[in-house]
């Protein structure tokens, strides 16, 4: 009878254990940020940072044409995420196409926060890419990236300043989100090459 207890314990531990596999598996290829799905729709090994990079998309967007997207980056040999930041800060300021729009740095838990504006056209059109960054230790090695970025095109100068109030607007809270935000794990796969 005991014998019968073991047995049956044991497949609801290994039950439970592929329940919790499969869900986390889940969530690592689907993300829910600030009201919107995003799908993993795009996966590569970087030989650069020696680490996997994840980008997801809103349902109905692509690699090759978004409008917002998450990224998750895994920088295995950068051993000071905000060191990592400051590099990132130093070269957006030195852009001729982008501007700064703020830096926080936490010494305490070793992570930073990077917000700025890149101009840039596509197809024709000018947009403004805001982009939000978060730097944290790996739990491993290295330095994870989190990436939050929406594109917004504009037609004149009066569609520019609205998207300038509404960035300087909405970047606290943004910002916010990301340092809250856990990063998800890498998913270590090929996807959408291709796309």
């Amino acid at each position: 009878m005991l014998t019968d207890v073991i047995k049956y314990f044991s497949l609801f531990v290994i039950f439970a254990i592929i329940i919790v596999f499969c869900s986390h598996k889940a969530s690592a290829e689907e993300i829910h940020f600030d009201n919107t799905k995003y799908i993993l729709k795009y996966s590569i090994y970087n030989p650069t940072s020696q680490g996997y990079m994840n980008e997801y998309f809103p349902e109905k967007e692509s690699p090759a044409s978004w409008n917002k997207m998450i990224g998750i980056y895994y920088y295995v040999n950068e051993k000071s995420p905000i060191k990592f930041a400051k590099e990132m800060d130093k070269t957006i300021e030195e852009a001729e196409n982008s501007v700064l729009i703020k830096f926080i740095e936490n010494k305490k838990q070793d992570k930073a926060v990077v917000s700025f504006l890149v101009n840039n056209t596509e197809n024709g059109r000018n947009y403004f890419e805001y982009n939000v960054y978060k730097y944290e230790k790996h739990p491993g090695k290295g330095t994870m990236m989190l990436k939050y970025a929406v594109k917004y095109f504009c037609n004149d100068d009066k569609e520019i300043a609205a998207v300038g109030n509404m960035i300087r607007e909405e970047n606290d809270k943004y910002m916010e989100q990301l340092i809250v935000s856990p990063i998800p794990p890498i998913v270590e796969k090929e996807i959408g090459q291709n796309k």
